[in-house]
């Protein structure tokens, strides 16, 4: 999910395949709901019919959902993230470099995943556990990772100001976005 995650936030074509379309549909949205409050601005696609799977090799990023009786077809695709979600697979091709997180950060949200996953981990070292362990509801579930997400990009952006710039020559104020700080 990090690399489905990272790789659609630094605009690499993301493909879905699976028997199931409400699987298709679930995926990708998940996918889109997880960036919040970030907007994804390329194609997407959620179920994409038969008779467009030239669509697969536009040069433009994609986050597109695909049957998987179509697998063969996309075998050729040498630039394409596919994400085999009946498999429970993630194929990176050779030619495509996915920038994962800064590594503290990286190692922070995989714990928390797992945490709100799998919440006996916490516990389980513990020489004296609890007797009982309550597992998260399904919606309590989609909020908890909703909130590591967001926490993510609260820690990711934090200290942006920095990076800012007022130029004050023109009437109004500019500002301008300085990578270098």
């Amino acid at each position: 999910v990090l690399s489905l995650f990272c790789a659609a936030l630094t605009e690499h074509k993301i493909l879905f395949l699976s028997s199931s379309y409400q699987r298709l549909t679930d995926a990708c949205r998940a996918l889109l709901a997880l960036m919040f409050p970030l907007k994804y601005s390329f194609t997407y696609v959620p179920i994409l019919p038969a008779q467009l799977l030239e669509v697969l090799s536009t040069p433009t990023p994609f986050i597109i959902g695909v049957h998987s009786i179509f697998q063969s077809e996309t075998q050729e695709l040498l630039d394409v993230v596919i994400a085999d979600l009946d498999g429970g697979t993630v194929n990176v091709p050779e030619c495509v470099h996915i920038s994962l997180l800064p590594e503290p950060l990286l190692q922070q949200t995989r714990e928390a995943l797992s945490m709100v996953l799998d919440p006996e981990l916490e516990v389980a070292d513990l020489a004296f556990p609890p007797s009982t362990i309550s597992a998260s509801s399904l919606k309590m579930q989609d909020k908890e990772i909703r909130a590591v997400f967001l926490r993510l990009f609260a820690q990711l952006l934090q200290g942006y100001r920095w990076c800012l710039h007022i130029i004050r020559i023109h009437p109004e104020p500019v500002i301008r976005f300085h990578k270098v700080r």
